[in-house]
């Protein structure tokens, strides 16, 4: 049966009232959020344009196999131990290029071309290093735990470097120089130390892989400073 004109625009009205409703809604709601609930917000927007854009390309994410899991599974993989040297951070041996898209949207650090190595995985965590181009040639190092997704759970700074630094420290007396000593070890704990060449100092920071794929600090280790 034939609606009437009066009950078409009772129902028109209506749907505008509570089309009205729904955007007044939406639009304060950023309002009630708290500043770490926005950023959320703002970081799943960014993750979903950076999967419309890997769409684009024909890198489709929510297939069976991701390509960030192919990208993974495409690493070489560090045995252990991993330490410093001057020609590892330098030459990074055997890392692989991260393609942009993939490191935007996995919130990798990195400016232009970062790059990455695996190393084995443990107690279920998959386990990265991350070259952070800093420019000049220069990469801080950044060890990433991964989760099921492949997607990045928590990361820890192993190695920073930045020209200016760089610089600083090349002009530097030699027994002034900065040292950043890392080791990762076969039983997977990360030993981090500052020094200079006047000093060197027993072991500054101690990490372990909890259970939750984060990196937990040990307790606070006493050190001396030996000439």
């Amino acid at each position: 049966m034939p609606f009437s004109r009066r009950t078409i625009l009772i129902a028109s009205a209506i749907l505008v009232a509570l089309l009205s409703l729904v955007i007044y809604r939406l639009s304060n709601s950023s309002d009630s959020m708290s500043p770490a609930e926005l950023q959320m917000k703002l970081d799943s927007i960014q993750r979903l344009e950076a999967k419309e854009r890997l769409a684009a390309q024909g890198i489709h994410l929510d297939r069976e196999v991701s390509p960030v899991q192919l990208f993974y599974d495409s690493l070489e993989i560090q045995p252990l131990p991993i330490r410093y040297s001057e020609e590892y951070v330098t030459g990074l041996p055997n890392y692989k290029t991260v393609p942009a898209e993939l490191a935007s949207f996995m919130g990798l650090e990195g400016r232009v071309e970062p790059k990455a190595i695996s190393i084995p995985e443990t107690a279920g965590a998959r386990l990265m290093i991350l070259a952070a181009d800093e420019g000049d040639g220069l990469y801080s190092l950044w060890l990433y735990s991964l989760d099921d997704e492949y997607m990045p759970v928590d990361k820890l700074c192993l190695y920073a470097i930045n020209k200016e630094d760089a610089k600083a420290n090349l002009e530097a007396d030699p027994e002034d120089q900065l040292i950043q000593d890392f080791v990762v070890t076969s039983d997977y704990e990360v030993r981090l130390t500052d020094y200079t060449g006047k000093f060197k100092a027993e072991v500054q920071r101690v990490f372990h892989i909890d259970p939750s794929r984060h990196f937990s600090e040990d307790e606070e280790i006493d050190y001396e400073l030996n000439k």
